[in-house]
């Protein structure tokens, strides 16, 4: 009895080893490793093509990979189980991940649901030995059949197996031999700067295959626009602000579809900007190669819109002067080290950032090399601080100050050197407003100008068209009302921008200003000048300032590195927190001595500093009674006075013995504790008398040094010498 498939085909008989007996219609293509168990399962048409060009442009490959589902038919399988995978196509073969038709095709033959699978050659399935390999054992685990146009083939035998393998292996080599062909064709092209995927904004493709400007008057200005701005502003971040600000827009054209060519505006986006200011094609030039290759260059651009691109010297092409050119090429470098030192990178500056501290991303610290940060505790107060025991992780840290002293010092010589040049400065400043004016008008008579015309044309049409064709009459009624209203709008925006601009600088202000130039201070610390503004005139004449604070002292060496090659060495004197770090510390604890001798109070003490020009402590005023009467409390001056006619021989005070070794009195008091020092204490007056002569004077000087490098002091040095009672 003939048994007959759930579609009516007949299916021939089974014999006692497992094999089926072919019937005369499929006796010609039939296979005798064709089993029932393979019958019994699905039987998979895999389709793919490698690009959507091919799957637009080559109709007869896909026609004959959809037709291989005849050739499973014919070899016993019904239509109810006959799969077509199709979801690849336009999916090139070289990697699997991207393909979802083949990670389709793999899940069905792991769960043990494919009998057969057919493609119309090897080459279909994949192109890599990674993947071709890695079907081949899933397809010899579950006992899956493969076959092409050649023939069926069983991954368990080992002369099929040697023939897919030779299959990848040729599938592989093809993939490479072709992929060369057609970098070499791309580099061949590249290198007669003939090979455009596209051009940028501000750029047309003509007929001819060659690039010229865009030949709309308001897209070749915005693009001229972006590049003067950005000369001025320095920075990409305050270039997009300006065009936004002042409703600037760009002018694309549609590289793909029914529209090609077509111009239309739109916003600026800092991703667009980016690129224009690194495209070498601004600047004359035609480059290839400016992207890194590589498996990892897909994934490193992911999770952003920044893009990468390798070192100049590293460009498969570079041909200069061979384009139209929005700028010089020696513009276009200058541009590209602008960008680098934008960067938040220790090695590069930075933008120039909020705030008062005018030498932040300038200044560097002198013991680590690392750019310090500038800090703000309120308004009124910024430090410089170095965190390379942040970044680092150290203990040590180095060192941080107060801005005002090396700000007031940079401010100071910046003021010098601008002086030979403040006339051509300030008429320079005064042509630059005129300019920047008269550009931005330029721009907005030309957006009016087209708003005019679009509307004046759709009013054209409204009355070109009979009055009878209601339909038509009415489109055009809205195209010209929306025409009317976008007019409307964008004159209202001009009104707006004109009442904003300043007014238009005439020959009396042209002469106050030149007047003004003349004295530079006056300008620098003009009301309306800005931190800001003051950080791009440092900016465009310094490139770092190097401090290095002197530990235990209140003197900073700083060097400024001048744009040119040119260093200058300065001293400054930042405020610190204790008297023992201020460079006139012994003769200010002398001159208060002193007067105290002479019987004068606390309040006649702190005039008489204050017009003799002692400073204080952190820089904060003149001396006052109760910062005397402190001081003089602090450091144990009345009882040295009181306890001058207690002294003997060879005895001194605290504060004068701590004086003669340059060190602290609090370090000399402890060692009067630990005994390293003769020493007799009264608690009732809180006074301390030390005994040294000169020997001991010589031990205590050696065992300061010992104490200053961090070493631990020899017995010798901490004991001293037994005291001779004096007759």
């Amino acid at each position: 009895m003939t048994r007959h498939d759930t579609a009516g085909t007949p299916i021939a008989p089974r014999q006692r080893d497992g094999s089926t007996v072919a019937t005369p219609i499929l006796q010609s293509q039939r296979s005798s490793k064709i089993r029932d168990r393979h019958l019994d399962r699905l039987a998979i048409v895999y389709v793919r093509q490698s690009s959507p060009q091919q799957v637009l442009d080559h109709k007869e490959s896909r026609e004959r990979q959809y037709e291989l589902v005849d050739h499973a038919l014919a070899l016993g399988w019904p239509k109810s189980r006959t799969l077509v995978i199709d979801e690849d196509q336009g999916r090139t073969a070289k990697k699997s991940d991207s393909r979802q038709g083949f990670q389709r095709l793999l899940a069905e033959v792991s769960m043990d649901h494919v009998g057969l699978i057919l493609g119309l050659d090897m080459s279909r399935l994949s192109r890599t030995s990674r993947d071709w390999h890695h079907l081949l054992e899933v397809c010899a685990l579950f006992g899956t059949l493969l076959a092409d146009q050649d023939g069926v083939y069983d991954a368990n035998d080992s002369n099929d197996r040697l023939l897919l393998g030779l299959k990848g292996t040729m599938s592989e080599f093809e993939q490479f031999t072709m992929r060369n062909r057609l970098e070499r064709g791309k580099l061949h092209k590249a290198e007669r700067g003939e090979l455009f995927h596209k051009v940028p904004c501000g750029y047309v493709k003509l007929p001819s295959d060659s690039v010229a400007f865009d030949p709309d008057e308001q897209a070749h200005k915005a693009v001229q626009l972006i590049f003067d701005k950005f000369d001025e502003i320095g920075s990409i971040y305050g270039l997009f602000h300006y065009l936004i600000r002042n409703n600037i827009r760009m002018g694309m054209r549609i590289q793909n579809g029914p529209q090609r060519g077509q111009l239309i505006w739109r916003r600026p986006a800092l991703p667009t900007l980016n690129q224009m200011l690194h495209n070498p094609i601004y600047a004359g030039a035609y480059a290839y190669g400016r992207r890194p290759e590589g498996p990892r260059t897909k994934a490193s651009r992911q999770g952003g819109y920044g893009h990468r691109w390798v070192p100049m010297s590293e460009w498969k092409v570079l041909l200069r002067n061979r384009l139209p050119a929005y700028i010089t090429w020696e513009r276009y470098l200058a541009n590209l080290q602008r960008l680098e030192q934008n960067r938040s990178l220790p090695t590069s500056p930075g933008t120039p950032r909020k705030g008062a501290a005018l030498l932040t991303g300038l200044l560097v610290c002198g013991s680590c090399g690392l750019r310090m940060h500038a800090a703000y505790r309120n308004k009124s107060t910024a430090y410089y601080s170095c965190e390379r025991h942040l970044k680092v992780g150290t203990e040590q840290v180095c060192y941080g100050l107060r801005t005002t002293p090396v700000d007031d010092l940079v401010a100071r010589q910046i003021l010098l050197a601008l002086e030979p040049a403040a006339l051509e400065l300030s008429l320079q400043a005064a042509h630059d407003v005129r300019r920047e004016r008269d550009r931005l008008h330029h721009h907005w008579k030309q957006q009016l100008e087209r708003a005019r015309y679009e509307s004046e044309r759709a009013e054209r049409q409204y009355q070109a068209v009979e009055p009878e064709n209601r339909m038509v009459v009415r489109t055009l009624e809205r195209r010209w009302e929306e025409a009317l209203s976008k007019q409307r709008q964008l004159e209202d925006e001009y009104d707006r921008f004109q009442r904003m601009q300043p007014s238009q600088l005439g020959e009396d202000e042209l002469a106050r200003i030149a007047a003004l130039s003349r004295d530079i201070p006056a300008l620098w610390d003009a009301p309306k000048t800005t931190a800001a503004d003051r950080k791009e005139i440092i900016r465009l004449l310094i490139e770092r300032v190097i401090v290095h604070v002197r530990k235990d002292s209140e003197y900073v060496d700083t060097t400024i590195h001048w744009r040119g090659g040119f260093t200058s060495t300065h001293e400054v004197v930042r405020p610190v927190h204790r008297y023992e770090h201020m460079r006139d510390h012994d003769q200010l604890m002398g001159r208060i001595t002193a007067l105290l001798r002479e019987g004068h109070s606390a309040s006649q003490i702190a005039s008489r500093l204050n017009s003799e020009g002692f400073r204080t402590p952190k820089a904060r005023g003149s001396y006052t009674s109760s910062s005397v009467q402190q001081t003089i409390t602090r450091y144990g001056l009345t009882e040295a006075r009181k306890a001058e006619r207690q002294l003997g021989r060879h005895e001194h005070s605290l504060p004068d013995l701590a004086r003669a070794l340059q060190m602290t009195e609090g370090k000399l008091r402890s060692w009067a504790v630990r005994g390293w020092v003769h020493a007799r204490h009264s608690p009732a007056q809180r006074l301390w008398i030390l005994w040294a002569d000169g020997q001991e004077r010589r031990r205590l000087k050696r065992l300061v040094t010992c104490s200053a490098r961090g070493v631990a002091p020899p017995a010798e040095l901490t004991t001293p010498k037994p005291r001779v009672k004096e007759c």
